[in-house]
């Protein structure tokens, strides 16, 4: 069941209980014609109330996905002039972009920087109070911990970098998949040196309806030789 039958249910349930309250606590005894037209107008409310809710919703729903299709248009542009992929999510934007970092290292490539530097003026410019979640990942050469805490420390230093060109950061927060192979670019690809480079990456999400509750829990660092 969707929001819009959710909410409009509890009204209509909560319409009629208010009614049938006033209507017994009103008077001992009531006539039929009488209980007939107190219902009839119950129903009538309950009808105008769902109406005007379904318009809010169906409003709101509209306006998300203009903004979702802007946003997802110009990034999309980006593809002509860097190797990105932009995914739409229920209610939010994927950016896979080339970002990726040297073996067993955590700081933005001076190469790197204009593809995010573009992506902080698309956010800007189409939804600057967006949600931006910036997912850190690693190849799978060393332990899983390691590369976890790893992955977050490639998450937090974009996150900075986004935040030094004009992102509020109290809008953005970091999470790491580590060396989960899910989510890897090419399974099983490691380093050292060049190896397993596609899975040494990050990518962000633009959140369009974040969910406080689900913010990342923060990985400790775990000293060990990884990737």
């Amino acid at each position: 069941m969707n929001g819009r039958n959710v909410m409009a249910g509890r009204l209509s349930r909560g319409l009629v209980l208010a009614g049938a309250a006033v209507i017994v606590s009103g008077c001992a005894t009531v006539k039929q014609d009488q209980f007939e037209a107190e219902m009839a107008q119950v129903r009538q409310e309950i009808r105008e109330g769902d109406q005007a809710l379904g318009q809010r919703i169906d409003e709101s729903e509209r306006r998300l996905e203009a903004r979702m299709s802007a946003m997802e248009q110009a990034l999309g542009q980006l593809r002509d002039d860097f190797d990105v992929t932009v995914e739409r999510l229920e209610a939010a934007v994927r950016f896979n972009a080339p970002v990726h970092f040297a073996f067993d290292d955590d700081q933005v490539r001076t190469q790197d920087r204009e593809v995010l530097d573009r992506f902080a003026e698309v956010v800007q410019a189409h939804y600057p109070d967006a949600t931006i979640t910036v997912e850190g990942f690693t190849d799978s050469s060393g332990p899983a911990e390691y590369n976890r805490a790893l992955g977050m420390r490639r998450a937090e230093s974009v996150k900075q970098y986004l935040q030094d060109r004009g992102l509020r950061g109290d809008n953005m927060r970091a999470v790491s998949y580590g060396q989960d192979q899910a989510r890897q670019i090419v399974p099983g690809a490691t380093g050292p040196g060049d190896g397993g480079w596609q899975n040494r990456r990050v990518a962000m999400v633009i959140d369009f309806r974040p969910d406080a509750s689900g913010a990342p829990r923060v990985i400790s660092y775990v000293p060990d030789e990884g990737n």
